[in-house]
């Protein structure tokens, strides 16, 4: 979700894991301000620009043995989706019909490509829910200004529409997804972006969730890295709603 703190997220797991992290492209995205400005437009391109930028990523990724992704290729149909509910994909039914049914095809035909490989699925995605106070108080921290409300009062609709289809995507998850686990984080409970021990709640959680299915080994030389008291450990997991079953 856009302004969840997924980037952050994924720099500081990558700095405690040692390993490379994939992000998504933003702010070398020459299309993102365009669909801002004109998103009627530019929804379309936009959304293949992420698919292409994402299906690279992920091919690279699965030559490493480990590595973490800041966006999976397997939400990227949520946006899409979202702007074809607003009406952003097409003048007519027919054309935003035909618009969808070309971008599904082309997702779709990229998603078997990658059942190819060695590593077909993620391992672990970690989810973060945030409400939409949450959010739009993120977007207006990090400042880019074609994201913020203020300049554009449609954005309002389009940040609670995205936030309401991520909670079904993460709902979801694991029936559309059985050979991946997830967990999903409180964003609203836990400022992992800017308070130290909830950042260290956090990375704790995932961090047992990533040995209990056996991705770490060493998990308590990691933890002394991070070093939350044991209590609080398990205060969080109550918290965080663990893998959904």
């Amino acid at each position: 979700m856009i302004g969840s703190g997924k980037s952050t997220l994924s720099t500081i797991l990558g700095n405690v894991l040692d390993v490379p992290v994939f992000y998504e492209s933003v702010d070398d995205n020459p299309v993102l301000p365009l669909f801002y400005k004109d998103p009627n437009k530019y929804a379309f391109l936009l959304q293949i620009y992420f698919l292409n930028t994402r299906f690279k990523s992920m091919k690279k990724a699965t030559t490493i043995k480990n590595a973490i992704m800041d966006r999976s290729i397997r939400e990227d149909a949520i946006l899409f989706h979202a702007n074809a509910e607003l009406g952003r994909v097409g003048e007519t039914k027919e054309d935003s019909d035909t618009v969808i049914d070309t971008y599904d095809n082309l997702l779709n035909n990229m998603l078997e490509e990658l059942d190819t490989l060695p590593k077909k699925t993620p391992d672990l995605v970690i989810g973060i829910r945030a409400s939409y106070e949450t959010i739009v108080s993120r977007i207006q921290k990090r400042g880019r200004s074609y994201e913020q409300i203020s300049q554009d009062g449609s954005l309002i609709n389009y940040y609670k529409l995205l936030i309401e289809r991520y909670d079904e995507w993460f709902d979801d998850f694991k029936v559309n997804n059985p050979n991946s686990d997830i967990i999903i984080i409180d964003g609203d409970k836990y400022d992992f972006t800017e308070n130290e021990n909830d950042r260290k709640l956090v990375l704790s959680a995932i961090l047992n969730k990533m040995n209990s299915i056996g991705l770490i080994d060493d998990v308590e030389k990691l933890q002394d890295s991070v070093n939350p008291s044991q209590q609080q450990v398990h205060r969080m997991l109550d918290l965080v709603s663990d893998t959904i079953n």
